[in-house]
């Protein structure tokens, strides 16, 4: 059976939305979602990074996953909005309180600073607009040969017209770029139809929603586990192993956008 993952829930202040959004999502079938901190520094005054809101203030108890018998994982991510390279600070501590760490650069030369220098996991593509430049396949490669991955949101696609056309149009030029590899999109089976218009493949568009995101995970609990040569666990002991059932072989790991 498939795991599915939403890795973009926008972020809210409303508490009783956020809530809900994490409990639509349990129910849609997602195993793990991100709540997504939209970050866009500005040069007319410093601004502090935001602080992720601990899940437990959010609701008492995690919602059980749709057909699963387990609670929704929930994560929480950081996008920056690059419009000048010193909006990223690479050794920056505030985005270690984040699992997921993105980007989603405005010009040619911050993408392809993105794609070949940052160390994140995800480069959001912008889709309310024509992009100010075009893809080239060598700096999409060495992002792809990193284990970035490209995130295209489809929110926008359905709500307006004019947005559709540009979302369509930037993931199309995208996947000519990419040759094909697959790129994440969002959601369960029903996006995959809708990945059909980006040019991805039906097996393709189901990877974006399932083992393209649980990549994404691995690549970020690497990055932040001293490039994967250590990574820490929680022990138990023998008596409540016994009674939790043996432990996963692997960490999860994910990628997508909002509900």
């Amino acid at each position: 059976m498939s795991v599915f993952m939403d890795l973009s829930v926008s972020y809210t202040p409303d508490r009783s939305r956020l809530r809900s959004l994490v409990e639509t999502a349990a129910h849609l079938g997602f195993s793990t979602v991100a709540i997504n901190y939209m970050f866009e520094p500005t040069a007319k005054k410093k601004q502090e990074v935001p602080a992720p809101m601990p899940i437990g203030e959010v609701m008492d108890q995690l919602p059980v996953v749709q057909g699963r018998s387990r609670p929704i994982r929930v994560l929480n991510r950081l996008t920056i909005v690059t419009s000048d390279s010193s909006h990223f600070r690479p050794n920056a501590a505030e985005y270690r309180r984040f699992e997921l760490l993105a980007v989603q650069p405005t010009s040619e030369k911050l993408f392809h600073a993105a794609c070949m220098m940052y160390d994140i996991d995800i480069i959001c593509i912008p889709v309310t607009e024509k992009l100010p430049f075009f893809f080239k396949r060598a700096p999409v490669n060495r992002a792809v040969d990193r284990g970035v991955v490209f995130e295209v949101s489809y929110s926008a696609a359905i709500r307006d017209s004019t947005m559709r056309r540009y979302t369509i149009a930037n993931a199309n030029s995208l996947m000519d770029v990419c040759k094909g590899k697959p790129l994440e999109l969002r959601g369960p089976y029903d996006i995959t139809n809708l990945g059909l218009l980006f040019g991805l493949s039906d097996g393709d568009a189901k990877e974006a929603v399932s083992s393209t995101c649980r990549s994404v995970l691995l690549h970020a609990e690497t990055r932040r586990t001293a490039s994967g040569i250590i990574y820490t666990m929680k022990s138990c002991s023998e008596a409540s192993c016994q009674q939790e059932g043996p432990p996963a072989t692997a960490p999860c790991r994910f990628t997508v956008q909002p509900l």
